[in-house]
């Protein structure tokens, strides 16, 4: 049986893959190119290619009606949204994903994020390397910050990356208030933290940090009304998505100064816009959604397909398969 994989892989497991069948690795990081579905299509009929693995090309559903020789599709991330579903089932393929390949890189980045914030790292540095540090006691006054120990933090969403910040920063002794309406309450007492409505959580928090996945009840759910009722020396780290909160007012929040500050790691668009409000804000800290950019992730997200292809192989249903009744009918 023949494999294409199109996502980064770490090279271990391509030599553990490349004992039970025959792997072609195309890292679209390497290639810089993502495959169209006329190319994905003509690779997969043209080479009898049965397991395609993906991690930012596209399948859509023109894909799984004319890729009849495609029989299992991995995808390194937990979203598949740029994976069409429907069809994958109408059509008998199975779609495994890999939850949590990047929980704690991006709850690493979050709390790195956080410091930047109330540390001004950022600032430190640019008055160092510009060679604006001149009076030696400056930065005492213009970039004094304040500590994280002590503070309390908000955390929208208590999933695999919420509970990672949540262990993060309880070792600097903070208060941990979380908002999930699906989470087991004792899985938040267990982490020591408090179960709140998000209203109570936004009025109370020296840090809102969100990590809530988008759905119809999540978009736009930091709104207008929400961010009023932060603190003026309160922060909001946004590692989740643009989606889930309403761009136009924290902007005005952050220039009007009614919060201290926030960092966001995701936008809009990819890259930011060259006339992103966000770009002439001072109290903001930007990062180039690089919160799953680690090589421990691509080694993760390897080590997770891989065992999810053995399975496959050997007959057993393999682990974190989105499609279940593909398996119970049978695969095509």
């Amino acid at each position: 049986m023949k494999a294409l994989i199109l996502a980064p892989f770490h090279s271990s497991v391509l030599e553990r893959l490349g004992q039970s069948l025959e792997v072609t690795y195309e890292s679209w990081m390497d290639t810089k190119k993502l495959l169209s579905s006329e190319e994905l299509i003509d690779r997969i009929q043209g080479q009898d290619i049965a397991i395609v693995v993906i991690e930012a090309d596209f399948v859509p559903r023109e894909v799984f009606e004319k890729a009849t020789k495609l029989k299992l599709l991995g995808a390194c991330r937990a979203d598949v949204f740029q994976v069409d579903m429907e069809a994958a089932t109408e059509c008998g393929v199975l779609v495994v994903n890999t939850p949590a390949r990047n929980d704690v890189a991006v709850a690493e980045l979050t709390v790195g994020l956080m410091l930047a914030l109330v540390r001004n790292i950022p600032a430190a540095h640019n008055m160092v390397r510009s060679g604006a540090w001149v009076d030696p006691t400056a930065a005492y006054f213009s970039l004094r910050g304040t500590e994280l120990t002590g503070k309390t933090i908000g955390i929208v969403g208590f999933g695999a990356v919420g509970r990672q910040v949540a262990k993060r920063v309880s070792a600097f002794e903070t208060s941990i208030l979380v908002y999930d309406p699906y989470v087991d309450p004792d899985k938040v007492k267990e982490m020591g933290a408090k179960l709140l409505e998000i209203d109570e959580l936004m009025a109370q928090s020296d840090f809102v940090t969100l990590h809530c996945l988008v759905s119809p009840e999540t978009t736009g759910l930091i709104n207008s009304h929400r961010i009023a009722l932060m603190k003026p020396t309160a922060y909001l780290v946004n590692t989740a998505s643009t989606f889930v909160i309403d761009g136009d007012a924290i902007v005005q929040a952050l220039r009007e100064r009614r919060i201290a500050g926030a960092a966001f790691d995701v936008y809009e668009t990819w890259p930011v816009r060259p006339d992103s409000p966000l770009l002439g804000l001072d109290n903001v800290v930007l990062t180039p959604h690089i919160g799953g950019a680690t090589d421990e992730t691509v080694v993760r997200h390897s080590q997770m397909i891989a065992d999810a292809i053995e399975r496959f192989l050997r007959g057993e249903r393999p682990k974190n398969l989105l499609n279940p009744q593909v398996w119970d009918k049978g695969v095509r």
